[in-house]
Parts: C-alpha cells; sequence; structure tokens
C-alpha cells in the first residue's frame, strides 16, 4: 500500500513524499491516520535532527516519519492480534512506548510509523508495551489531543509533597491547595488550567499568568471564572508584564504563604524564577516546558528548598495510565481540549507549519491528514468565505458551525471537513 507522508532527513530538512509501505508482518497492524496535532516537539526534533536523543543517527539515510499525536483507524491486523484487536477499530498510541529502556517513539524513530501521514504500520511494541489504545470519542481530533492532555495529567501526577519528619512523597497537587500555572495561556496552560478545575482534585485558588492580553482574554472566555467557582476554584487571570513587583502581587493572593504548586509553561529563565519567588513551604515547582537549548539554566533558592521543603521536578510527556484518564475524561465531557486548536490544515501545511511553528501565533495546529488545505485559523473562516474562491462554501460552512460552537473546533466542523 502506498502512504503520503512528511519525513524527517536531517536538521530543518522535512519532505512530504509518496512512497509504498511493506506488508505487514504477522506481529504488526496496519491503520489509516485521520488527524494528528502538531507538537512543538516535533520543531524540536526537527530543528535538532539526529542530534534529539530520540531520531536516529542514519537519519539520513533512513528518515522518519512525524508526528506523535495522531488518532485513527485500524485497517489489518496481523494474527498476533486478531484477538484483541479488529479492523474498523478506532486507535490513539502512547508514543513514549519505553520499549526495553529504549527512547524510540513514534513520530521520531520510525521510518513507517508517524502522525503526519495517512496510512502507517504500527510495530509489535506499540502493542507489547500496551500503548494501542482504543478511543471512543465522536471526533478524530480529540483522539489527537489526547497526548498532549496526558503529559499536563502526568505533570499534575509528578508533583508531591511531604510531611515534616516523614521520608515519604504525597503523590500529586495539593488538594484544596493553591496553584498557579505560569505563562499558561498557551494551548498546553489552557488544557492544564481546564484540568486543574475539572480533573477531579480542584485548587481552591488558581492564578493563570501570562504577558499577553489577547492570549488571556481568550483564556479567560474558554475557562470562565463563573464556571470555577462553580467547580470550587477561585480562578485569577493575570497579566504580570503590567505589575511592578510580579512576585508581591502573586504572593499576596495567598495571603504571603506562597502557593503549593506551581507550574512553569515557557522555558524562560525570568519565569522560572518567578515560580521559584511564589513558592510557599513545601511547595512543589513543575518545569512543565522543555527547552531547545541543552544548557538552559535558571537561579534556584536553595535557602528555600534547605528551610522550606520547597522542590522541583519535571515531566517529558505522560505514561498509558495518563492517557487513558484523558480519554475517559474527555469521553464523559468532563474536559473539552477543543480550546487548544486555532488552526487545521491538510498533509501538504505539516512541513511549513512545523518548521515555522515558532513564528505562527495561536495555539494547536490540526492536520487531517487526508485531505489538501493550507494552515488556517479558525479565526479566519468567515474572511476566507467572504473572499470566495474554491474553498468558499466549505469556510462558510466551518465558519457557522464554530461560530455556533463558541468559536471552538468541534466534531461538527471535522465531520464537514471531511465531507461526512
Amino acid at each position: 500500500m502506498k502512504t503520503k507522508a512528511v519525513r524527517l532527513y536531517g536538521k530543518m530538512d522535512l519532505r512530504l513524499e509518496e512512497f509504498e509501505l511493506p506488508a505487514i508482518k504477522d506481529c504488526e497492524i496496519l491503520a489509516k491516520v485521520v488527524s494528528d496535532s502538531i507538537c512543538m516537539s516535533s520543531y524540536k526534533a526537527a530543528s535538532q535532527g539526529a542530534d534529539h536523543k530520540r531520531v536516529p543517527n542514519n537519519v539520513a539515510e533512513n528518515p522518519v516519519i512525524i508526528g506523535h499525536e495522531f488518532c485513527g483507524e485500524l485497517i489489518e491486523v496481523g494474527a498476533k492480534w486478531a484477538d484483541k484487536f479488529k479492523a474498523g477499530d478506532k486507535f490513539v498510541i502512547q508514543p513514549a512506548i519505553n520499549y526495553k529502556g529504549s527512547l524510540e517513539s513514534p513520530g521520531y524513530s520510525y521510518p513507517y510509523i508517524g502522525g503526519d501521514a495517512t496510512y502507517v504500520i504500527i510495530p509489535n511494541e506499540v502493542m507489547e508495551c500496551g500503548c494501542l489504545l482504543p478511543y471512543d470519542g465522536d471526533a478524530f481530533f480529540y483522539g489527537s489531543l489526547a497526548e498532549p492532555m496526558s503529559c499536563i495529567v502526568g505533570g499534575f501526577h509528578a508533583n508531591y509533597h511531604t510531611k515534616p519528619g516523614v521520608y515519604v512523597h504525597d503523590m500529586g497537587c495539593t488538594p484544596r491547595g493553591t496553584m498557579a500555572i505560569l505563562a499558561g495561556a498557551g494551548p498546553m496552560g489552557l488544557g492544564a488550567a481546564d484540568y486543574a478545575v475539572h480533573g477531579g482534585n480542584a485548587p481552591s485558588l488558581l492564578v493563570v499568568t501570562d504577558i499577553d492580553d489577547a492570549r488571556l482574554t481568550r483564556a479567560s472566555q474558554l475557562l470562565t471564572v463563573e464556571d470555577a467557582a462553580a467547580h470550587g476554584t477561585k480562578l485569577i487571570y493575570m497579566n504580570t508584564a503590567g505589575v511592578d513587583d510580579p512576585v508581591k502581587a502573586l504572593r499576596d493572593l495567598t495571603d504571603g504563604e506562597g502557593f503549593n504548586d506551581v507550574f512553569v509553561y515557557a522555558p524562560v529563565q525570568s519565569v522560572v524564577e518567578l515560580g521559584d519567588a511564589i513558592l510557599g513551604r513545601d511547595g512543589c515547582l513543575n518545569f512543565f516546558a522543555g527547552p531547545t537549548n541543552t544548557q538552559f539554566s535558571a537561579m534556584f533558592n536553595f535557602y528555600n528548598v534547605h528551610y522550606g521543603a520547597t522542590h522541583i521536578v519535571g515531566t517529558s510527556g505522560g505514561n498509558t495510565a495518563d492517557m487513558l484518564e484523558s480519554i475517559a475524561l474527555m469521553e464523559q465531557k468532563k474536559i473539552n481540549p477543543a480550546g487548544m486548536v486555532t488552526h487545521i490544515g491538510g498533509l501538504d501545511a505539516v512541513a511549513d507549519t512545523t518548521l515555522n511553528l515558532t513564528k505562527i501565533p495561536g495555539a494547536k495546529k490540526l492536520i487531517y491528514t487526508h485531505i489538501e488545505l493550507p494552515l488556517t485559523a479558525i479565526s479566519d473562516f468567515g474572511k476566507l468565505a467572504a473572499e470566495g474562491g474554491k474553498n468558499a462554501a466549505l469556510f462558510a460552512d466551518l465558519d457557522k458551525i464554530c461560530t455556533e460552537a463558541g468559536g471552538l473546533w468541534c466534531a461538527a466542523a471535522e465531520k464537514r471537513l471531511l465531507g461526512e
């Protein structure tokens, strides 16, 4: 079977190509990819090439398919897995398979599997590690967002706290505690705020900071103060760029005690140091945002580490349990990560979008691999419909559907885009 895929050959070298997939082995599964959301991690892999820990050294001779936030449908199941999976099943993949301690991962390391492709071969190790997961959601794009949501969930579970004199880590965020999400109005911060309020362990106080009023305004529309209050959380949005003393302003919100849990969603030294400065006793700072600079560092107050029991953790991705939790919360409609998505596009848009991801405004860029469509902002649908052109009718319909959904991408919009 032929597939079209975006493959990585080296630093900043992505190519959309069509090639033949080999026949599957008895231990493999052939699958159709429907949607993939582009992650900053794919940009990091593209910018670093073979220097990236998950990208093979011989990538120039044996290119890999990029994309790891994908959802689709199984087409043909090898005999080994026929009692567990069947053709027609919808699926998502947990890319952090950790097979025998290896860092190899779909979307980084394999020639025949990655999210930015029409058809892929799922290798045996994905199933062996329990990382091929069933998905029953009403739209494929929610399945694509399960992976980034699992990273968020994993970050929340990785935080820990202690009791004086007890050498046991109590895992997770402080129940009914105080929480700050710094640089939190981007796509992952939005997902974190949603999960904080609706994930079953809502803090008593949640502060989301950013330095961009437009992003904060959109965030406040997606997760309202009223909705948070209904779940027992006092939610505050703050633009720290307009505050003379952000440390004092934030600590004052906790009556000077500091925060129990602080999440840093941008790899910026000043943001890390702000997070450190607002920690309360036994406060945990989660450095969520992965830097591209291998020498990235920041000052951390070790007086408070010693006398205030503050601590720091970092996570890179979630595990399978985190992904299953994300899927369940979406299927139960307790969280709605659709707010992460600001752009859609076809497979032809992947290479340029990935290589320029840091320069493109907005949040998540969602790709449908079986269509051709330039990367398009949801907010531009109406304007493009009015301008005419071959996609005018499509954009008019999408604009109407998304407007009725509160400006969000939704299952009905996906069905219209895919001609269903």
